[in-house]
């Protein structure tokens, strides 16, 4: 079965992330923070910025994919809502996959535990919406 997918939605839930991480790492918002528990330097060229925003324009694609993917693997097995499909597959996914690996690897390099809250709550915050946006817009034919 090769799962049904609105590669619109995928797209519109991947610009969703970077807004949503645009606002997140905010100096106002957690970026200073962020920046200080994360030993980033804020003041660096813009330009060194580049790679990093086109790597994360690419696996935020990926996750989007992957996300839809699954959502409509669930609803097909579970049936029901298609957005309470994806909010719960989104929820699964981060609790199984991100937020165990951010823990395990934040554990092992002694990074800050307020580092590593921060950064899986902007992880769930970010896949529920993606969540949200595939599910209120479910690939034709499905629903």
């Amino acid at each position: 079965m090769v799962p049904e997918i609105n590669y619109w939605a995928v797209l519109i839930a991947t610009a969703s992330s970077m807004v949503v991480g645009s606002i997140w790492y905010a100096p106002k918002v957690f970026g200073t923070r962020w920046a200080k528990l994360a030993g980033v330097d804020m003041d660096r060229p813009g330009a060194s910025a580049v790679l990093p925003i086109i790597i994360t324009v690419i696996v935020s694609f990926i996750t989007a994919w992957v996300l839809a993917g699954a959502t409509a693997i669930a609803w097909h097995f579970y049936g029901g809502g298609f957005l309470l499909s994806a909010v719960a597959t989104a929820v699964a996914l981060w609790a199984g996959f991100t937020a165990a690996r951010f823990i395990t690897h934040d554990v092992f390099e002694g990074r800050p535990s307020s580092l590593t809250l921060m950064n899986i709550a902007h992880e769930v915050v970010t896949v529920l919406i993606m969540a949200i946006i595939i599910g209120v817009w479910p690939p034709a034919g499905t629903v």
